[in-house]
């Protein structure tokens, strides 16, 4: 096992054994290739450093209880990845050689999945790329696919920590009828400026309206929105949200602890209503939200703020739901819904 502090990893890159790749060539998939180098030699003229001809995703494998590891709901990760290439009309991976590599990039880099009780994880990156030269604004008929992985622990430091957030009603992260549902790197460029501005600040996220009317919550920069009153749990329907593969993990597992679930519009006003918020995706499956302030636009001195729960711990219900998925990847409970994929 690698010699790392397991309980300080935070989410950043670090070197493993091997990374994988699978070249898209004149209509068909080569061989899956492994390598220990992880610098990629491709043409300067390539339609993703140009024209951000490129989808990626994002999961992990975890070290379980009784000593298994577990992938988490890979196939759907396959599947998504498949939406988001059609859209941009580039290759994609079918869901059986999507599943092969994920598996064979852990079994690969073993030594560097962390242990159970560490609250660590290895987190897995897979990226398809349009490689082949080209000038003209088209989608790319040649791909790379890559399968990479890295140890990681919680993205935001502190596990469960609540955080600062803002609205941001001067700046969009995706167009009416644009991107934003689907897993392309161009969304999250598009939010650099305004989380930068808000990080400087104070804040820890950005919570995004709808582009059309900024009247309704859509999601936060690198995570989707939920909320919970009473004993239901909400979340945003619009057509520029990701569909997050966590938060449909949390409605299903919400629904099993008696809860009911919306998915439907969240107009902003009703944020004073909610008992809890919080922000969830793969890399930190929850995150809490104690306060979001609401301002004409982000640099201005005028503040709305909505308050939710304590500053210093999660609130009891989304803890709940926490620990029953974070139980479901630790092996540390039952897997009522067949989701993970044994390694």
């Amino acid at each position: 096992m690698a010699n790392l502090d397991w309980t300080r990893l935070g989410f950043a890159y670090r070197k493993t054994n091997t990374i994988l790749s699978c070249s898209y060539k004149d209509g068909e998939w080569g061989p899956v290739e492994s390598h220990t180098d992880d610098n990629l030699t491709i043409s300067a003229f390539a339609g993703a450093l140009h024209y951000s001809v490129e989808c990626f995703e994002g999961l992990k494998a975890f070290r379980g209880a009784d000593g298994k590891v577990r992938l988490f709901r890979p196939e759907e990760n396959a599947k998504r990845l498949q939406r988001s290439a059609n859209f941009i009309g580039i290759a994609a991976p079918s869901v059986d050689r999507f599943l092969e590599m994920c598996v064979r990039v852990v079994k690969e880099n073993i030594d560097f999945l962390p242990p159970y009780g560490s609250q660590a994880s290895m987190y897995l990156r897979p990226t398809l790329i349009g490689v082949n030269p080209q000038l003209g604004v088209k989608s790319s008929t040649e791909c790379l696919f890559l399968m990479l992985c890295a140890p990681v622990g919680a993205y935001t430091g502190g596990t469960l920590q609540p955080s600062y957030t803002v609205i941001s009603r001067d700046y969009d992260r995706a167009a009416p009828n644009g991107t934003g549902s689907f897993k392309l790197g161009c969304n999250y460029a598009a939010s650099l400026y305004s989380y930068n501005l808000a990080h400087k600040l104070g804040y820890e996220a950005v919570l995004y309206l709808d582009p059309s009317h900024h009247a309704y919550i859509d999601e936060f920069g690198s995570s989707n929105f939920f909320a919970i009153r009473d004993n239901s749990y909400i979340t945003p329907k619009s057509d520029s949200i990701l569909p997050s593969i966590t938060n449909k993990s949390l409605e299903t597992v919400a629904k099993e602890l008696g809860m009911t679930v919306e998915r439907r519009q969240v107009p902003v006003e009703e944020l004073s209503s909610f008992e809890e918020v919080g922000e969830c995706g793969t890399a930190v499956v929850i995150t809490p939200v104690y306060r979001i302030d609401d301002k004409p636009a982000l640099e201005s001195q005028e503040v709305k703020p909505y308050l939710f729960g304590s500053k210093d711990q999660c609130g009891p219900k989304s803890l709940k739901l926490y620990k029953m998925i974070r139980g479901i990847q630790d092996g540390e409970i039952e897997d009522p819904f067949g989701w993970c994929l044994f390694v």
